[in-house]
């Protein structure tokens, strides 16, 4: 089990990309394993995907459940400048669990999101210092739960898509079951190096990446402020 000091402490040393196993890829889990993939190679850096996550979650202004950092990454023949997007990385083992002092934050077993129950949250906010990923958006006034993405799960139960899949202009972001060996982001991952945030950290994030350099370091991209970019 991780406690919130060994977290912060993984977290703050920074280490560069590291290829996700395909074993843990592979992995099966009881019931549905949601994930998802964003491909940096197609991200335009539009912001559609924060536009809609807003709207349909109507989220207050700089709460927003995903955001996207702009990350300059420097290469062997220069520097390369990529969209790097960021939201609750659906953990396997996430931190923001074991420090809820009442249970509101847990994993759903039927397809591995990570939700907060609204009603049983008293808004300590200790979920919001626990996450390594900078995921989560704290309310100041402590008279509100956090915000953190859920993968749209009102909408992911009925058998559509999360809005930010569905209005991605570029399609960077693939949704789906990695329990299930046809579906698009299982042969995505089976065909493509894949890489994840702060894979050290012991985490077993469930949101993964397609088209990073290995010489990003993946700290300095989640301490990025993505309000220096945007258009």
């Amino acid at each position: 089990m991780l406690d919130r000091r060994s977290i912060l402490k993984m977290a703050a040393g920074g280490a560069m990309l590291a290829v996700v196993p395909s074993a843990q890829l592979q992995a099966k889990t009881q019931g549905k394993r949601l994930a998802m993939v964003f491909d940096v190679r197609r991200c335009t850096g539009c912001l559609s995907c924060t536009v809609s996550c807003a709207m349909e979650n109507q989220t207050e202004a700089g709460r927003g459940r995903t955001r996207v950092n702009q990350a300059s990454i420097e290469q062997e023949d220069g520097f390369v400048t990529l969209a790097v997007p960021n939201q609750c990385n659906q953990c396997d083992n996430p931190a923001c669990v074991y420090v809820c002092p009442v249970g509101a934050t847990y994993k759903r077993k039927e397809d591995g999101i990570v939700v907060i129950d609204h009603d049983e949250c008293i808004y300590c906010q200790l979920c919001v210092d626990a996450c390594p990923y900078g995921a989560r958006r704290k309310d100041e006034t402590l008279e509100s739960p956090p915000e953190k993405c859920n993968f749209c799960i009102h909408r992911v139960s009925v058998g559509l898509l999360p809005a930010c899949v569905e209005t991605c202009i570029g399609e960077a972001r693939i949704f789906g079951d990695l329990n299930d060996p046809q579906s698009k982001i299982s042969q995505l991952l089976r065909d493509n190096k894949a890489y994840a945030m702060l894979s050290e950290a012991g985490t077993q994030p469930n949101i993964f990446y397609i088209g990073l350099p290995e010489q990003a370091d993946d700290q300095e991209i989640l301490s990025l402020n993505f309000l220096k970019w945007q258009r």
